[in-house]
């Protein structure tokens, strides 16, 4: 009787099944776990923008500060000035486009921004980075749009 070495073409199929078969259940839940952790950075970097925008007004009384202008103005803070405050870090600063997202998603500020102003979190890519939208004002609450759409004070849920 001949010994066989190696391993069948029917066991190789069978173990690249069984991989296969392990992956598609894995990775939809990694996808989720990514956007959870992507929805909690937006969050946190909100609560950051919220109490950049709070110092600001204290410090330069009457106006509140577009996102660039809550920045350090590049890779290092130099001297804090009302058009480059030093309050936020530099990736949250420059994470105002799709491109330039930070953990998944992008931020704007907006409003007249001398009696208030509007954040907004949106995911760069939805349903891949983030499902939710997420947004706040000067009164600090923070908002979430479960379907990812326009966020405000009329159209979301208090978080």
């Amino acid at each position: 009787m001949k010994q066989q070495k190696g391993f069948s073409l029917i066991e190789l199929l069978i173990v690249v099944a069984i991989i296969l078969i392990i992956s598609a259940i894995a990775v939809p839940a990694f996808i989720r776990s990514k956007i959870a952790a992507n929805e909690a950075s937006a969050i946190a970097s909100l609560n950051d923008i919220n109490l950049g925008e709070t110092t600001y007004n204290n410090t330069y009384p009457g106006t509140y500060a577009t996102l660039a202008a809550l920045g350090p103005g590049g890779p290092v803070c130099g001297v804090p000035s009302a058009t480059n405050a030093c309050l936020i870090d530099n990736v949250l600063a420059s994470a105002s486009s799709a491109d330039a997202a930070k953990s998944g998603y992008y931020f704007t500020i907006g409003g007249d921004l001398v009696t208030g102003y509007t954040s907004l979190a949106q995911p760069s890519n939805p349903n891949t980075t983030g499902t939710r939208t997420f947004c706040s004002d000067q009164t600090l609450v923070l908002f979430v749009n479960a379907t990812g759409g326009d966020c405000t004070s009329a159209t979301a849920s208090p978080l």
